[in-house]
């Protein structure tokens, strides 16, 4: 009795040490999240700006080098420090393009006409044939200086003297021996025949013209007419910008501050709504292992966020539409844990061994899934454009920390309190499975429930295929009908988004555009947003004459993105090649972790649940943009998760059947049993999927709506593929194998062999 009382007092210590453990996290996590989160840096998306991809071109018409790239890479660093801007984003992109994001910008407008003058100096003749580029000066050499009268002058640093001293040699016997120094100089527009009389003077790009009467390798003064304060700023801007290389614009983004703080609120309210639900769903579903599932949710949610920092990542709406996608797949991880463990208490074992071979048999299915869905991440990252790329880094972050909390945090919090035997008979506390559903095995008592025991799943399959077949088809006929409905990023043109108080009509609207002299596409109104969509590529004075036009008449705030023909074209090759080598790697890794049969089917479903996405897209007439790709992989890489844990319990159960007795019915059978036995996680897992992503369709903003309704149709087309599109598929190609005859071995016919055979054996 005392023995008895002695180990009651143990348990309830080891109970309440392990709960401080676990309310300690928790108000840890709490308390830290908010500074965190306030550290963060936000896009220009969340906070307004304006973003800018330029293609870079020399000067001098030769080839486009990674050093003249990285020159003017360093070059925009510089000029956009000059600005002021706290975070900005300066990516290089392919051989020669570079994007610019200045999110928070108070003046874009002033921001965007100080990138676009990056200074390229130039030496040319009276002709204005090239001389030489800035490459012979030194690098930020120019300083302040005074002419031989005292007035302000530029003193310019002279590196290759040698070149220098050639060239100019050859000036001193042209006829008109004259050097002229150009700043952005720009071929068919600027000219020394014409400028000759206002070179040197403010407002003229002809910055200096000086007689050459013998070759010279020293510094260069350039002088004319100019103030202090124009000196000032022509030495910051050749220091900044004395590079080999011409920057064109040929895609932009330009976002209100008003549009960023109401996205950020509206997608964050969106997020921790479906959070919530998701909490309330896994401990009504598991109770004290949901609990615990909900604060690694938690913690899971803090250490992506931290990570994120730490690696100076800029939180985009991709990113966070990554990151509430991610709690969905990331609680997958237990849902798959959990259902083993119930399976274990349901065969008569006691919760620490339920415990222990429950996690030890989900983690394959756990690993493999998320393998796959890292290799579709890193295939977004290495062919997506700047948005893709960053819900790509949000999704490889989110899949190292579910391993870590989801899986590794998840099991030692319940191994923690299943050690301390509390528990043990209580089980419906724990995971919700009750005491008379648990055989009593010393009994030799059966097991009570088998969930789904009559229901044949595969008898269904011919239902949902036709389904399939019929969305498709119809999806199929309105494409060749009327066309998808592509947006700006795949058919080039301009984007312009106006917000105003005033009830604007469509025939208001169009007038507007014709007054702008703008080529219309299409018009849409909903509440106070009008979207206008124009085939124009709008340049930087014209999307300020909209702005200020809009901003004029109706007292409107407007957003505007421009892509031009050439990022369309180079978009729609990545968003095509990255599909497909998503596929093709999700096949090479099946086909290794499992066999080629299982690669094949895994890899249909993936096709069906794209088309169906596609179809639906096609059906509903919904707009198909960058972010309608990133929710194309982001399926790919759930889906196949899916597939994942119900080919894993088909492998498991198949490795259990004698390989002789193997027939077509048995493995129908076999399939039936292991999608009864995964279906219930496959519904869960499903649910707490779907829960954010609705609550960003109906709460959250409606600049990621496209990637919602896409990853909506996709995690549906994707819970059903899984089931009835790839375990059909995996039993067609099985079946085959199944029967066919071993080749013979070698038997003895001839009589002589058989007599020494007998001889032998008497």
């Amino acid at each position: 009795m005392k023995k008895i009382v002695e180990s009651k007092k143990n348990t309830k210590r080891k109970v309440i040490t392990t709960s401080a453990i676990l309310i300690l996290i928790v108000v840890g996590v709490c308390f830290s999240f908010i500074p965190l989160f306030k550290n963060l840096k936000f896009g220009l998306d969340l906070q307004g700006g304006f973003e800018i991809l330029y293609k870079a071109e020399s000067i001098d018409g030769s080839k486009m080098t990674s050093d003249k790239l990285t020159a003017t890479y360093k070059t925009l660093s510089k000029r956009i420090d000059s600005l002021g801007v706290s975070e900005p984003e300066i990516v290089i992109e392919g051989n020669d393009k570079i994007r610019v994001k200045l999110a928070g910008v108070k003046d874009p407008d002033e921001a965007r006409k100080q990138l676009s003058t990056v200074a390229t100096l130039s030496f040319r003749d009276t002709e204005d044939n090239l001389l030489m580029t800035s490459d012979v000066l030194t690098a930020g050499g120019a300083k302040i200086s005074q002419d031989s009268s005292g007035n302000p002058a530029v003193l310019l640093s002279v590196k290759d003297k040698d070149e220098f001293y050639k060239v100019t040699n050859k000036v001193k016997d042209y006829e008109k021996n004259m050097l002229v120094i150009w700043l952005d100089f720009e071929d068919l527009k600027d000219s020394y025949q014409n400028e000759a009389s206002s070179c040197g003077s403010s407002g003229s790009n002809c910055l200096s013209a000086a007689t050459v009467s013998q070759g010279f390798a020293s510094d260069v003064i350039i002088q004319g007419n100019f103030t202090s304060d124009e000196v000032n700023n022509l030495v910051d801007l050749i220091n900044s910008g004395s590079l080999p290389s011409r920057l064109t614009e040929i895609s932009s983004k330009t976002v209100g501050a008003s549009f960023g703080d109401s996205t950020l609120q509206k997608t964050l309210i969106a997020g921790i709504i479906g959070v919530i639900l998701i909490a309330i769903i896994l401990i009504a579903v598991y109770h004290f292992a949901g609990f615990i599932s909900a604060v690694s949710m938690m913690l899971y949610t803090f250490l992506v966020f931290g990570i994120f920092w730490l690696v100076g990542g800029v939180l985009t709406l991709p990113g966070i539409a990554a990151l509430v996608l991610g709690i969905g797949m990331a609680v997958d991880s237990n849902v798959i844990t959990f259902a083993r463990i119930k399976e274990e208490l349901y065969k008569g074992k006691s919760l620490p061994l339920a415990f222990k071979e429950g996690t030890k048999s989900s983690f394959s299915a756990i690993l493999d899934s998320n393998v796959t869905t890292l290799i579709v991440a890193i295939i977004m990252f290495i062919f997506g454009e700047s948005s893709i790329k960053g819900f790509a880094t949000m999704l490889i972050i989110t899949i190292a920390v579910t391993m870590f909390t989801m899986v590794f945090i998840t099991r030692v919090l319940l191994n923690l309190f299943v050690k301390t035997n509390f528990f043990n008979d209580k089980t419906r506390a724990f995971i919700n499975v009750k005491k008379e559903d648990i055989p009593d095995v010393s009994k030799n008592e059966e097991v009570k429930k088998i969930p789904f025991k009559n229901v044949n799943f595969l008898k269904h399959s011919k239902k949902f295929i036709a389904l399939s077949l019929v969305i498709i088809v119809a999806g199929i006929a309105i494409i060749g009908i009327k066309g998808l409905n592509l947006g700006i990023d795949y058919q080039a043109g301009s984007d312009i988004t106006i917000e105003a108080e005033k009830n604007i009509t469509k025939k208001a609207l169009k007038q507007d555009v014709n007054n702008l002299d703008l080529k219309l596409r299409d018009i849409e109104i909903a509440n106070e947003e009008m979207n206008i969509r124009v085939n124009d590529t709008l340049t930087s004075k014209e999307i300020k004459d909209v702005v200020d036009y809009f901003e004029e008449k109706y007292d409107a705030k407007t957003n505007i993105g421009v892509v031009s023909n050439i990022v369309k074209k180079e978009l729609t090759k990545n968003a095509i090649l990255s599909v497909l080598i998503a596929m093709i790697g999700i096949i090479i890794y099946m086909s290794i972790r499992f066999k080629f049969s299982y690669a094949i089917s895994g890899v249909v479903a993936l096709i069906h649940d794209v088309a169906i996405i596609f179809a639906l897209f096609a059906i509903f007439h919904l707009e198909i943009s960058t972010m309608f790709i990133a929710a194309i992989l982001a399926i790919i890489g759930y889906s196949i998760n899916d597939t994942i844990v119900s080919f894993d319990r088909i492998r498991e159960n198949l490795n259990k059947q004698d390989k002789k007795k193997l027939d077509k019915e048995k493995l129908t059978e076999v399939c039936n049993e292991s999608i009864k036995e995964t279906f219930t996680r496959t519904i869960y897992t499903s649910i707490t999927t779907l829960v954010p992503v609705i609550a960003l369709i109906f709460l959250g903003s409606k600049e990621i709506l496209t990637f919602n309704l896409a990853m909506l149709f996709g995690l549906v087309a994707g819970t059903y593929s899984s089931i009835f599109i790839a375990t059909v598929m995996f039993k067609k190609l099985e079946s085959k194998n199944i029967g066919k005859k071993e080749k013979p071995k070698k038997i003895y016919t001839d009589e002589v062999d058989e007599k020494k055979i007998k001889g032998i054996n008497c």
